[in-house]
């Protein structure tokens, strides 16, 4: 859909769709956008929640700077705040003043350039370059020139950007529990087996107590009633924090060689955990062991160029800023979305949710207000639902 999502929105009927990925302005201005002026209001989440269905989950991605507004606005439009979901990633690049250097500049000192006689030789058809009129070549000295910037060396305005979060809401149920809303709506929970991190054998239902034969707790105190008998399933259970799996994200965890999971690589997704249908799990043959206990998360890189141009016309390319992986979007899509449910987007974008919407197999409506993009967006969905239309 074509327009504002507040109005579009409103041609949707109560109670039409299973759940809400969305990745929305941030309201930071981000590359001075336009529509990214302010995170969307309280009307338009209370919209949205009057198309999704009694007890059905969203998440709604936001960045650091903003997300306690972004927050409150759901919260206020009616919506139970369930969790957070942080997507670590290793990636992001400093946008931080350099305080030092800023010192010099207002005080009109220009810091020594420092030639490079071989850089000139491979880029002397380059010329000046942003800093002003020195050669593209040369490099400007760290060292401050003036003594007040001395003292300001080293510091500058911003930490690396490294996580972004996805608050998880849900509309309140319509009807007393949990299992009663299920049954009614198919909406109230979400898809912990079709999302759990890995393929290992995970045993569960506690342990042998210290000298005993019997399971139980640590202190051996349950019931004669309680079933003891241990269980295993596949893959650990999904937790609320994403990574994308860089060194620098993977040096952040202790290592924990002991109930490591396995890394499924291939050149241009890199790696995806909990792959569930036995063609992706062809694709990804060749497991690589990752000992760190990262690896107990799921793993999602950044979108790649691959990722971004899928489904455009030859020699097109995105030019959206802010493109969400397909890999990512469809593991969120997937956890709250029930079997053959309707996924909603509001602020569709370049259409990652809709292309990992179909390609979980579930329904997609999607909304864009501005036109390249929406174009942009209904050629990558439509291109993934041929894709599995000739499958």
């Amino acid at each position: 859909m074509h327009g504002d999502c507040l109005e579009q929105m409103k041609t949707l009927d109560d109670n039409s769709v299973d759940s809400i990925v969305s990745d929305p302005p941030y309201g930071i201005s981000f590359m001075s956008k336009k529509w990214d002026y302010d995170v969307p209001s309280v009307e338009v989440w209370k919209e949205a929640m009057r198309v999704l269905k009694p007890g059905g989950h969203a998440l709604i991605a936001c960045g650091t700077r903003t997300q306690h507004r972004m927050v409150v606005n759901i919260e206020d439009a009616g919506f139970e705040i369930r969790d957070v979901v942080s997507w670590i990633y290793g990636s992001g690049f400093p946008k931080s003043l350099n305080i030092s250097k800023a010192i010099d500049k207002a005080a009109g000192v220009e810091r020594e350039k420092i030639p490079n006689p071989k850089a000139k030789q491979q880029t002397a058809a380059i010329g000046t370059n942003v800093l002003g009129d020195y050669n593209a070549c040369d490099t400007i000295s760290p060292n401050p020139a003036t003594e007040a910037a001395k003292q300001w060396d080293g510091w500058g305005t911003a930490l690396k950007p490294a996580c972004e979060f996805f608050t998880l809401a849900r509309k309140p149920l319509s009807e007393k529990t949990v299992a009663a809303n299920v049954l009614k709506w198919g909406t109230g929970g979400i898809n912990i087996d079709g999302c759990r991190v890995g393929t290992e054998n995970i045993t569960v239902n506690g342990y042998r107590a210290s000298s005993g034969e019997s399971w139980g707790d640590k202190s051996g105190m349950l019931s004669a009633n309680v079933d003891r008998t241990p269980t295993t399933h596949q893959g650990r259970f999904p937790a609320n924090l994403i990574h994308d799996g860089s060194q620098e994200v993977l040096d952040l965890f202790p290592e924990n060689v002991k109930g490591a999971i396995g890394m499924k690589r291939d050149a241009g997704q890199k790696s995806i955990f909990n792959l569930d249908s036995q063609k992706e799990k062809q694709k990804f043959s060749g497991a690589k062991t990752d000992s760190g206990s990262a690896a107990r998360f799921f793993y999602c890189p950044k979108a790649s160029k691959k990722d971004r141009n899928e489904g455009l016309p030859e020699g097109e390319t995105s030019t959206h800023p802010t493109v969400k992986p397909t890999a990512l979007m469809a593991y969120l899509c997937r956890l709250i979305t029930p079997t053959g449910g309707v996924v909603l987007d509001p602020y569709m974008g370049s259409g990652s949710t809709g292309k990992a919407a179909v390609r979980e197999g579930f329904s997609f409506v999607g909304i864009e207000l501005d036109p390249d993009y929406y174009e942009i967006a209904k050629a990558r969905v439509t291109a993934e639902t041929q894709g599995e239309l000739k499958s």
